[in-house]
């Protein structure tokens, strides 16, 4: 058995993300025989076109832990004996199954390349060397892949006891919370489970391609960017195209063009049973129309805003 399961703790706009990931799943899996999960401390919150079809994992506030821990029991709740986790600001552009069948017979894994030195949260030579590892994974935790077994509990058991350590081990927070990346990166290493080679077909997250995205969930396309000549390029990430399955919308790109667009057509298809013609006028005039008017008039007189006002400061991020 195959299952998707998601986190939605918390915050409403956790489960807004969590809702519009299960359609997204919808389009392209309903007949997979892949069943979809969501874990939450808040259940009716979740739209009801979604409860006829999603299976729901009810928690008691705060009993996974708090910022990033949740993801550490995965094991816990994990469904069925094959379960891709993904986050709940990610949408689905294609069919999930290419996905079970390459990391099939892995306990624990994930999308990413080996590293034993450099930076990431962290030296990670120095880090290695306390968890005595000779390397880790680098990954995003957008996406996670595991299997009913006793090496997966193992993993887990050890990314647990090593929370309480993370500073001590000498890795850096993320937004004052431990980073679960690094404590399953460490785990995995410590007990030789493997990612799968990076390659932009699986997962794709927007803070390595900043030079552009063409996203059509309904029409299954997905093309990331990461030009050397745009302003944005990333020269530290190998690759210049992406044409993921997932496609995770990190930090403040949920609430940007063109998710809230992706998002909004999911709603009025599935929610205000529209067809998908209409949910895309719908979503135009509602979403895109305003978003590149605003983009046009914020381009054309910040230079003058800010010769008079100078620059405003960061919002805090509703995630926090």
């Amino acid at each position: 058995m195959k299952s998707v399961l998601t986190l939605a703790v918390g915050k409403q706009l956790y489960i807004d993300m969590a809702v519009a990931l299960a359609r997204s799943f919808h389009i392209w899996n309903k007949d997979s025989g892949i069943e979809f999960y969501i874990a939450t401390d808040n259940k009716k919150l979740i739209a009801v076109d979604v409860l006829k079809w999603v299976k729901v994992i009810e928690l008691q506030p705060g009993e996974l832990g708090e910022g990033f821990s949740p993801k550490l029991h995965l094991d816990k709740i994990a469904p069925t004996h094959q379960t891709l986790f993904i986050d709940s600001d990610c949408l689905i552009v294609k069919p999930l199954i290419s996905i079970f069948d390459k990391m099939e017979g892995k306990s624990v894994s994930v999308v990413g390349n080996f590293i034993s030195d450099g930076e990431w949260f962290g030296d990670v030579k120095s880090v290695c060397q306390k968890v005595c590892v000779d390397k880790i994974s680098k990954f995003n935790g957008g996406l996670y892949y595991l299997e009913k077994s006793e090496i997966t509990t193992k993993v887990y058991d050890k990314a647990r006891e090593l929370e309480p350590k993370y500073d001590e081990i000498g890795l850096v927070r993320l937004r004052n919370k431990p980073n679960d990346e690094l404590l399953m990166a460490l785990a995995m290493a410590y007990y030789d489970q493997v990612p799968i080679p990076e390659d932009g077909k699986i997962l794709g997250e927007l803070v390595n391609f900043q030079s552009g995205i063409q996203i059509n969930v309904l029409k299954g396309t997905c093309t990331l960017k990461n030009n050397p000549k745009h302003p944005n390029y990333q020269p530290s990430w190998p690759l210049q195209v992406g044409n993921p399955i997932v496609v995770h919308f990190l930090g403040d790109h949920t609430n940007k063009f063109p998710y809230l667009r992706e998002k909004r057509i999911l709603q009025e298809l599935f929610e205000n049973k529209k067809s998908a013609s209409v949910s895309k006028v719908i979503a135009f005039f509602s979403v895109t129309l305003p978003f590149t008017s605003v983009g046009v008039l914020k381009n054309t007189f910040r230079p003058i805003y800010h010769f008079i006002f100078g620059f405003r400061k960061v919002a805090q991020s509703a995630r926090i």
